[in-house]
């Protein structure tokens, strides 16, 4: 399973795997892959250079990336007290309506949580470019930086590049992987409607070619939403893709530690083990832009008649900050916010990330094999 882009970052398979999970990205690093931290959780930067320096023991000396959240049009740039300003008094009275039908508790001792709010800034995000361009300089293993909204500002691609770090960018449309390239991005992660998290509006299958064709020699092409076995990682490949982008994948992974509380599945994971490819809905209340969830209790309340349209980015991840923080704090899978892909159907274990990527790689050599044996 070896592609020009594996090659050039010196990794053994074309694997780039997205998690908030520093373990998990180490671990998605040292079995082959390229193990991507998301920072968008991370408020203060002296906790993400923390974990940055986690990230160089756990990895055992092998490359990894980091991705940011940069939103291309910033509504509003100033303190989280501007912001909660500008939120409607009645979208924050739906939320707390809403948690109590639910049966949702406060928090145990009464607090809010801003945990994941201020990453949403493009100030902060900035301050996460900052202290990965350091590692970098320092370390040498940081190769990739990807944001998640679209192009990166012009000098943050040019620190990028003068630190040896290479730039990618989500695209769900050919227009929006043109206008990567020429702002400097090098590598296009074409991301299909079947997508976690962010997405758009085209399925894998038709958008993969599409950008790939789009692209020619200008930029190599990851292929993203929907992936969730090596079947489909050599379908990316047959279509023009270098390599894969895969998130909800490792979500069930053994060493996805965030939001446990025991030895056991942590309440997230439950929801996801059970969950079949029917389970997810595209919404834009987890952060004011078109995101796939698992679909819960919160939801449905969100499609209800009576409530209010999301608010635009970042203000909605505010206003739903604390709530989430209740929502995972109560213990009940059923009412969980959440951001998964429709490969979640394929999520029916707890499985540690080295066998992932082995089911992965011996999935894939049968594909091929498969597909030799008809020609």
């Amino acid at each position: 399973m070896k592609t020009q882009l594996s090659e050039r970052f010196g990794i053994e398979y074309p694997i780039f795997g997205f998690t908030p999970s520093e373990d998990v990205a180490a671990a998605i690093s040292r079995a082959g892959g390229l193990g991507v931290l998301g920072c968008v959780r991370f408020n203060e930067a002296d906790e993400l250079d923390a974990v940055l320096e986690r990230m160089h023991e756990l990895t055992e000396g092998r490359p990894f990336g980091v991705d940011v959240v940069m939103p291309a049009k910033i509504p509003t740039e100033g303190s989280k007290v501007d912001l909660d300003a500008m939120i409607p008094p009645e979208h924050r009275a739906f939320v707390e309506r809403t948690l109590a039908d639910l049966g949702v508790p406060p928090l145990p001792d009464g607090s809010r949580v801003n945990s994941g709010v201020l990453g949403w800034l493009h100030s902060v995000a900035r301050s996460h470019v900052d202290i990965a361009m350091e590692h970098a300089r320092k370390y040498g293993q940081i190769k990739l930086i990807a944001n998640a909204l679209g192009s990166p500002p012009d000098d943050v691609i040019s620190q990028a590049h003068s630190n040896g770090v290479a730039v990618a960018a989500l695209a769900g449309a050919v227009e929006h992987a043109r206008n990567h390239v020429a702002a400097g991005v090098d590598i296009v992660i074409a991301q299909g409607y079947e997508g976690g998290g962010h997405t758009g509006e085209v399925t894998s299958m038709v958008l993969w070619p599409e950008i790939v064709d789009a692209m020619g020699d200008t930029a190599p092409v990851l292929a993203a939403g929907g992936v969730g076995s090596g079947r489909q990682i050599a379908a990316a490949i047959a279509l023009g893709a270098q390599g894969v982008w895969m998130g909800t994948y490792w979500l069930t992974a053994a060493e996805y530690k965030l939001g446990a509380t025991g030895d056991g599945p942590s309440t997230v994971q439950e929801a996801l083990l059970k969950a079949t490819s029917r389970d997810t809905v595209r919404r834009r209340i987890y952060s004011g832009k078109p995101a796939r969830l698992l679909k819960t209790k919160w939801t449905d309340a969100w499609d209800a008649a009576n409530a209010p349209e999301p608010l635009p980015m970042p203000l909605q991840n505010l206003l739903v900050a604390d709530a989430h923080a209740r929502i995972s704090a109560s213990d009940d899978p059923g009412v969980i916010a959440m951001p998964a892909g429709q490969i979640v159907g394929r999520m029916n274990a707890i499985t540690p990330v080295a066998d992932l990527i082995a089911d992965l790689v011996g999935e894939y050599g049968e594909a091929v094999a498969r597909m030799n044996a008809t020609m």
